[in-house]
């Protein structure tokens, strides 16, 4: 089956990364998606078609190992890349990259058809789909570029719909210097982009997936003033309640009539994802969500040690429903760079108020913590610290060199942010080389936007594509009962196995707070049971799934899991 993933925006180094992971595995996907403003260059482009300096027009530049010259990618642009088995006769020779281009054209050229643009077709001796190919002005409106390795395709099209076309000024686009570039909208065809979406993966799913898809989406409308208020420049963000049955935000009254209600901003998210409704706090919890409290001498001994040694575990911040259960067989999870968060997520209690400094000895004590505990197994996560140059990421590296140093033996596993989606930054610790990467998705793509605008599908897609491709084992988690369908969480997983995700954890979502994001459901028991089994149908090779389980539940029996699997050839 055809996997069609609409992702926004992205970045194109993100959107790359993804490609390479998709690449290396055998599902067919399309992944569609407007850049940023970039402008790429193939391995055999002339610099001299490139004719501005990209950074004083603020765009990004990328050598690329696909066909064509110099192109340009940006807003208002349709962007799709076709990672695929193509059949051929010589695994990927110029006859097959041939025959799969003019597949490519063909979809476009009846795509353009299907939103009211006829008439468009080939132009003798140049790529890509023109609009009066015959006529005496013909004008290109998408550009081809693939490569094709082994019977699988990478990179693809780019659909002009209404970009700003000033930007084709300042390169000759594909080398072709003779003809002119155009859109849709400079043709008089007034449509939408997510319309031109649905008419690319109707055709998709004819061409190559039997005429079915498997289609998810991130929501249509991103704006500015759903980042926090650190992430869009409007200074430090206010404290977060602990838990509360009513409060008062933005006028909305909370706990009252719609005590499934939520902020009015968070609201409107829901709303745009098709989220109505939801549980109140005081919303009788089933059965198979109490926890039992043990205070046993081991957790008295954890607590006070993470207390002498001044240390924040994620446990306490996030108020774990297992606390309890791991505290008590001396297992936690550190959290590192502090306890203030830069972000805003819709289903966490951790602290948006502008951070404090970094502490240089933090991770010199964790190390000294896990020593003194005596793990087999650490786990280190940390608040998103968009504020730091790296994001934070140093101090992981600090941290898991720290622990190795002080307990010779000790499997690290880090519960990273995704560092705003900087490679540098992630690069620094994939070269600290932690024992297991752990990056969580969270939700569904529909409902990235409302649980956490200030992250995304894509990226997080990236982030663990950049990190199992530099060998480590990866692993991410996903919360649910916000308002997904059991059949989108089946998506996600389908994705992660796809790049190649080793452990997976999904748990309840448990509302902190009045101002966070309501329960819209409590998920069944059996249904976390059977997303163990669709998680392994999908390649991934340890899904610890349950209505209590989070990141870091049973990390060290997951990790020996997966390694005992690689070890068996499993």
């Amino acid at each position: 089956m055809l996997h069609v993933r609409w992702l926004g925006r992205v970045p194109y180094a993100e959107a790359l990364a993804l490609q390479r992971r998709l690449f290396a595995g055998p599902a067919d996907h399309l992944l569609l998606l407007e850049h940023e403003s970039v402008f790429t260059l193939g391995p055999n482009a002339d610099p001299e078609h490139l004719l501005v300096d990209p950074a004083e027009v603020g765009a990004e530049l990328h050598r690329v190992d696909r066909g064509g010259d110099v192109t340009y990618h940006g807003p208002g642009q349709i962007v799709g890349y076709p990672v695929l088995s193509v059949p051929g006769k010589r695994g990927g020779g110029m006859a097959d990259t041939v025959a799969y281009v003019r597949r490519v054209e063909r979809l476009l050229m009846d795509t353009l058809d299907d939103v009211g643009l006829g008439g468009c077709g080939r132009l003798d001796g140049y790529p890509g789909v023109w609009v009066d190919p015959q006529g005496s002005r013909p004008r290109k409106i998408a550009a081809i570029g693939v490569r094709l390795s082994r019977g699988r395709s990478m990179h693809g099209f780019a659909l002009n719909v209404d970009p700003d076309m000033a930007w084709f000024d300042r390169i000759v686009p594909c080398g072709i210097s003779e003809h002119q570039v155009t859109s849709l909208a400079g043709e008089g065809i007034d449509v939408e982009m997510r319309e031109v979406v649905d008419a690319i993966a109707a055709r998709a799913a004819k061409l190559w997936g039997d005429g079915t898809a498997w289609r998810q989406d991130v929501v249509w409308r991103q704006r500015d003033v759903d980042l926090s208020a650190f992430s869009r420049g409007a200074g430090p963000g206010e404290a977060v309640d602990g838990p509360a049955e009513t409060s008062v935000v933005e006028g909305l009254m909370i706990g009252g009539p719609r005590s499934g209600d939520t902020t009015a901003r968070r609201r409107s998210r829901l709303d745009e994802a098709g989220v109505e409704g939801g549980m109140g706090l005081r919303s009788r919890k089933p059965g198979w969500m109490k926890a039992r409290l043990d205070i046993t001498p081991g957790f008295r001994a954890l607590k006070r040690t993470m207390r002498e040694l001044d240390l924040v575990t994620v446990c306490e911040e996030a108020l774990c429903p297992n606390i309890s259960e791991c505290w008590s067989t001396g297992t936690a999870t550190f959290m590192i760079n502090g306890e203030r968060c830069t972000r805003a997520c819709g289903f966490c209690l951790v602290d948006t108020r502008l951070p404090q400094p970094i502490d240089e000895g933090e991770p010199a004590r964790v190390g000294e913590a896990v020593a003194a505990m005596g793990l087999a197994h650490a786990v280190v996560t940390a608040v998103a610290r968009d504020d730091l140059d790296d994001g934070g990421a140093s101090a992981f590296a600090h941290t898991i060199d720290a622990i190795r140093s002080a307990s010779h033996g000790t499997a690290v596993e880090v519960l990273i942010p995704d560092f705003r989606g900087d490679e540098a930054s992630l690069q620094v610790v994939i070269d600290a080389e932690p024992d297991v990467l752990n990056h969580n998705m969270e939700t569904v793509p529909r409902l990235q936007r409302a649980a956490r605008p200030n992250a995304g599908y894509a990226r997080s897609l990236g982030v663990l594509s950049r990190c199992a491709t530099a060998g480590l084992v990866i692993k991410s988690g996903l919360i649910v009962g916000m308002g997904e369908t059991d059949a989108e969480v089946d998506a996600v997983l389908a994705d992660l196995g796809a790049i190649g995700c080793d452990i997976v954890t999904i748990g309840q979502y448990l509302r902190p707070t009045t101002n966070h994001l309501p329960i819209d459901r409590w998920v069944d028991p059996v249904q976390f049971d059977r997303w163990i089994s669709v998680g392994k149908e999908f390649g991934i090779g340890h899904v610890e799934a349950s209505p209590l389980t989070r990141s870091s539940y049973h990390a060290h029996e997951a990790s020996i899991s997966v390694l005992k699997g690689a070890d068996n050839g499993q």
